[in-house]
């Protein structure tokens, strides 16, 4: 089994680990592009199976369920068996579901395979984010986390391209055997990072006979402080503003601004590149502004541009306010990655996985939401409503943080 690292590796020298942080960040790469790859596909889908757009975005929402309910099972069989072989063996399992997605010859059979890939799925952010916060130093931890996250929000953004170069020229199999392929060289080159690492000492009695109890009394614990109540809270409803409103930008640009879905695609995938840029730059802004600078820095970012996105000027309005959305997104995001490894340090495991059991809870209920939403107010409508909120919440948690409010750390 995998295992906590030297305390060599824990200062960030351990080259070993630095390449198991890379392997890991491939994953989150092939994560990333499992999510979004379906968004700017909903028209096409829409179309293919004569259904309207509402009904075809199961393919994203069942993504998410599946995702969320996941944390039930990774959890405590990262604790158990050790996280990182846990996450290799999901590499694996995302193959296999990535190939039924690409195989599937109904919108039913490909409901179904999507939900079986985003449960699979649902092991490696979690997992990764609590091996770090076990191996990585608080002080150190958010700006390693940042350089792990630069694969999955690339693999976001690139979804998004991907989902529209398939809609307009390949066809929907293609994102899917190419996510196949990503899955099957993370996986291969985390079995070879594991050899090099120590062995992980062995779980709790509890978690060994009643594993899945263990992980509901873990949870119950975490949320027995009031600060780690505000942060799954908060990342819940972030999660249902920004991507109930995310899932529907490539099809708002491809009707308000006549692009192709491509285009469209392509556009919403500056949404990586300002994620990228903040990846890089969280060594100076970390620093400088804090985590309560960082959070409501975001926020005002991300409100003007969802507000830009939703009115869509031009295409290079679109682009750069696509960039803004997605260095704001992570000025709080990451700032909460980083609270939810260590609102719970002796149950780091349980505490990420109730983190990403929220934040994906919240992405599928506000897509639920979004696509029911959309036939009424439309998807500007519905993207205005999402800017609305994450600006708040972005607001609400800055409050919280700077007062202290629950914070033992």
């Amino acid at each position: 089994m995998t295992a906590a690292p030297s305390s060599n590796a824990a200062s960030g020298a351990d080259p070993v680990v630095d390449r198991a942080v890379l392997a890991l960040s491939l994953a989150g790469f092939g994560s990333g592009l499992s999510q979004r790859g379906m968004d700017a596909l909903l028209p096409s889908l829409a179309t293919e199976f004569s259904r309207p757009i509402g009904v075809v975005a199961a393919v994203v929402t069942c993504f998410t369920l599946g995702y969320a309910l996941g944390q039930l099972l990774f959890g405590p069989l990262g604790d158990r068996y050790g996280k990182l072989r846990v996450i290799t063996a999901s590499c694996l399992a995302c193959c296999l579901g990535a190939l039924a997605c690409a195989a599937a010859p109904t919108l039913g059979w490909l409901v179904g395979a999507r939900a079986f890939a985003g449960a699979v799925t649902a092991a490696i952010l979690p997992l990764a984010m609590a091996w770090i916060g076990d191996v990585v130093p608080y002080e150190r931890r958010q700006f390693v986390l940042a350089r792990f996250l630069v694969g999955q929000i690339a693999g976001v953004a690139s979804g998004q391209l991907l989902g529209g170069l398939a809609a307009d020229y390949l066809g929907r199999q293609i994102p899917f055997l190419g996510i196949a392929v990503v899955f099957l060289v993370s996986a291969l080159a985390l079995a070879r990072a594991q050899r090099q690492l120590p062995v992980e000492p062995p779980p709790p009695a509890s978690l060994a006979v009643h594993p899945v109890r263990h992980l509901f009394q873990e949870f119950g614990a975490v949320l027995a402080e009031p600060w780690p109540r505000v942060v799954v809270l908060t990342v819940f409803v972030e999660g249902a503003a920004v991507f109930g409103a995310l899932a529907f930008f490539a099809t708002h640009l491809h009707h308000t601004l006549g692009v192709s879905l491509t285009a469209a695609g392509a556009m919403v995938m500056a949404f990586g590149g300002g994620g990228t840029a903040f990846s890089f730059a969280a060594r100076k802004l970390v620093p400088r502004l804090g985590e309560v600078g960082l959070a409501r820095g975001g926020g005002w970012v991300m409100l003007l541009a969802i507000g830009c996105v939703a009115f869509a000027p031009s295409v290079p309005a679109v682009v750069l306010a696509c960039f803004a959305l997605g260095m704001g997104f992570y000025m709080l995001h990451n700032t909460l990655q980083t609270n939810a490894t260590q609102m719970a340090p002796q149950r780091r495991g349980s505490a990420v996985s109730l983190f990403a059991l929220c934040y994906f809870g919240g992405q599928t209920v506000g897509v639920a939401l979004a696509g029911a939403a959309a036939a009424r107010m439309g998807t500007r409508g519905v993207i205005l409503v999402g800017m609305g909120v994450v600006f708040l919440v972005s607001r609400l948690f800055a409050y919280a943080r700077e007062h202290k409010l629950g914070l033992t750390y």
